[in-house]
């Protein structure tokens, strides 16, 4: 009996980091693994993408798909069906080992009519449901926020890099004690790009005999539901917004966390671009915010330099 696992990514910019993550943990055995192209929608019904289709060529009865979450498989009610009667059919069982899903059997059918359960039926819509409903309010927040900062003559989108002319002035300017932000500010680029162009200069730079940095490895973190709200809605560099992109809701009472997955200067990152929830910096003061931004700070700050 063989064990399959599926992993999608819904755009070109986004990896399979958290997926191999929450892969990784389950402790699957011998996996034989089908990965769509990047930038598969998650609008195409499951039983029509090319890697899917594959792994059910290739299953036999009695083996197992495996999946990070529900999600990374289906988009709504009908696929999630869909998808369960085919797998009926072929006799294949389903594993997801992340989310709200994975506390479920989703193969439970009647003994004597083999239909799936009503119940797990209705768990299977409700939940589906609620995603959808997630993803939507998300997409709409978003939305709205490109819109206030359009409105405020902030343009969306990366902003470029440090010209080569100028590149001498702020490494001069760096070393005199100019701050990063300053510098993003001076020169109308992100403090990404002022970090680039300094990057020799930072403190904790150390360049190895061959000049290849040293490899970091994702680490999950929890961040404050309010803190990702602000970030949405921030202008981001393409690994910042598909970590938060990529993250798990997990509900807290009326609020939430997103369980966030990156290298740890990608939430080094994400903490400074939140920095005005802690000082203001023409923001309305709101304790609530300041707090969420200093509880995720607690916790990038654990982390190893």
């Amino acid at each position: 009996m063989a064990n399959l696992v599926y992993k999608r990514v819904s755009t070109d910019q986004q990896s399979t980091a958290r997926q191999d993550l929450v892969l990784a943990e389950a402790g699957i055995e011998d996996p034989v693994v089908f990965e769509e192209d990047p930038g598969t929608s998650s609008r195409l019904h499951p039983l029509q993408r090319p890697k899917f289709s594959e792994l059910l060529t290739y299953a036999r009865p009695g083996d197992t798909v495996h999946i990070s979450e529900m999600f990374r498989l289906v988009r709504g009610n009908q696929h999630i069906l869909d998808v369960l009667d085919v797998l009926h059919r072929d006799r294949l069982a389903l594993r997801i080992h992340d989310g709200a899903f994975s506390a479920m059997d989703l193969t439970a059918r009647h003994p004597r009519t083999g239909e799936l359960l009503s119940t797990v039926k209705f768990m299977v819509q409700t939940l589906a449901a609620a995603g959808e409903l997630q993803r939507d309010l998300q997409r709409e927040l978003t939305y709205d926020g490109l819109r206030a900062a359009e409105a405020k003559g902030n343009k969306g989108g990366r902003r470029p890099a440090v010209a080569a002319a100028q590149t001498a002035d702020v490494r001069t300017a760096y070393l005199e004690g100019r701050s990063i932000a300053a510098l993003a500010r001076d020169h109308g680029v992100s403090r990404g790009a002022i970090r680039t162009a300094v990057a020799d200069l930072l403190p904790d730079h150390t360049a190895s005999e061959e000049g290849t940095p040293a490899l970091e490895l994702p680490v999950t973190l929890d961040m404050p539901g309010k803190v990702a709200d602000y970030l949405r809605t921030s202008e981001l560099e393409p690994a910042e917004r598909a970590a938060l992109d990529q993250g798990m809701t997990v509900r807290r009472g009326q609020g939430y966390t997103l369980r966030v997955s990156a290298v740890p200067a990608v939430h080094r990152q994400l903490l400074a671009r939140c920095q005005p929830l802690d000082d203001g910096q023409g923001l309305p003061e709101v304790p609530a915010q300041r707090k969420a931004r200093r509880e995720y700070e607690n916790r990038v700050s654990a982390l190893a330099p």
